[in-house]
């Protein structure tokens, strides 16, 4: 009976044995297995490590090019802009340095149309002056012949009236008759046609006036004919 137990013992005790080395065996493949994809796992960490840091790499360079260019954009979008700037400056400055010109051109055109148009009036009123001056000489020649007893007549009246409006007139207008008796001879305004010696006036004094002479705004328009003493 104990034999029979302690047969029994030993068997147990070998299919334990058994038992266990045969979890050995089991588990020495998977140690391995364990083992190798522990090295595919560093091994592929190492190659995406690597390829990572390669992506990382090109990736900054790209970017460091692109600043590059985008600066080098800015510069040049810069420099072109200032080179416009000065362009447009520099256009500017010419046209008004050329609506300066025409400006002054113009003002000088202006002032001297005007002295021109002056002018013109001036010698076109000089000339109505004198074709109207004969006219003047004639009422006085004909007043200064009207007899005594008829110089209050109402035609002499009307005549003397027309004369003095016509004097008051070119008054008005700037006609102005020269004073020649009595006065120094003056070449200016006088024209001397006779010469006489008179010891009662001076030495180049008009003794006498033929003709009336006039002048328009201080400019002769008709010289005074005298009668000059030595």
């Amino acid at each position: 009976m104990e034999n029979k137990d302690n047969r029994n013992l030993e068997e147990e005790m070998d299919t334990a044995s058994e038992a266990k080395a045969g979890e050995e065996t089991a588990e020495a493949p998977r140690t391995e297995e364990t083992a190798g994809a522990d090295t595919d796992s560093s091994e592929g960490n190492g190659e995406g490590g690597e390829a990572g840091a390669s992506e990382n790499t090109q990736e900054d360079s790209e970017q460091a090019e692109d600043n590059s260019s985008v600066e080098k954009e800015g510069f040049f979008k810069k420099k072109k802009k200032d080179k416009k700037e000065e362009a447009f400056k520099v256009q500017i400055d010419e046209l008004e340095d050329r609506i300066k010109r025409q400006m002054a051109e113009f003002e000088n055109f202006r002032k001297r149309t005007d002295k021109e148009k002056a002018a013109m009036f001036e010698t076109g009123a000089k000339s109505v002056i004198e074709k109207i001056l004969p006219v003047v000489d004639n009422f006085e020649r004909g007043l200064a012949a009207v007899p005594e007893n008829e110089k209050d007549s109402a035609f002499v009246e009307g005549m003397n009236k027309v004369y003095k409006q016509l004097m008051t007139e070119l008054d008005n207008m700037g006609v102005k008759p020269i004073e020649a008796a009595g006065q120094e001879f003056d070449p200016n305004f006088h024209n001397a046609v006779m010469h006489v010696e008179d010891e009662e006036y001076g030495e180049n004094i008009v003794v006498e006036e033929f003709q009336k002479g006039y002048t328009y705004h201080d400019a002769v328009v008709r010289h005074s004919m005298v009668k000059v003493a030595n």
